[in-house]
């Protein structure tokens, strides 16, 4: 994408979430995933590219002893469509035993999550939790009902970008959740 079609994107985009709404959507993540976990030192895994921004604004509230790694698994590469499930990278840190939290930037369909919550469970965790910004409302899910244990912002069935997230590479950095124009 050229860039000045790319700022014709963020231009004509409707926000569908300001800086203010995601800042306090990840504030009481934080504070349901501290009362969840907070006592079971869990293993955090940053899902990537996506779960970059999200994952980093997310650890600086989480104040309780973790440790942290990251999962590299995609199905869009470079396009807007799903396609078959991709490891750029594994685990780096040992699992078995452990309470481990997957952060990622969106649950869409759930493919990606699914995969990587049985992989989790796979190497013997104890117990796999999620965490999404963004929810997807449709009925496309992975399973019925399928949804992250802890979600950030419930947005409609659009294709969105920012604060991790991402619209042919581009705009990962914006500062709110927007919604391509026709999309």
């Amino acid at each position: 994408m050229q860039y000045d079609q790319a700022l014709k994107v963020l231009e004509e985009a409707d926000c569908l979430a300001d800086r203010a709404t995601v800042e306090a959507a990840i504030d009481r993540m934080a504070d349901a995933i501290t009362a969840s976990i907070g006592k079971k030192k869990p293993m955090v895994f940053c899902v990537m590219n996506g779960g970059l921004i999200f994952c980093g604004q997310l650890l600086t509230r989480l104040l309780f002893p973790l440790e942290l790694g990251y999962l590299h698994a995609t199905r869009y590469g470079h396009e807007t469509n799903g396609g078959d499930l991709e490891w750029k990278a594994l685990f780096q840190a040992d699992v078995e035993g452990r309470t481990v939290l997957l952060v990622d930037d969106i649950l869409d369909e759930g493919v990606t999550l699914k995969a990587l919550v049985d992989e989790c469970l796979t190497r013997g965790a104890k117990k796999v939790l999620t965490a999404v910004l963004v929810e997807k409302q449709h009925e496309r899910k992975v399973l019925p009902g399928y949804c992250a244990d802890f979600t950030g912002l419930e947005l409609p069935d659009r294709f969105v970008f920012g604060y991790g997230l991402d619209y042919e590479d581009m705009w990962r950095n914006a500062p709110g959740i927007y919604a391509v124009k026709g999309m």
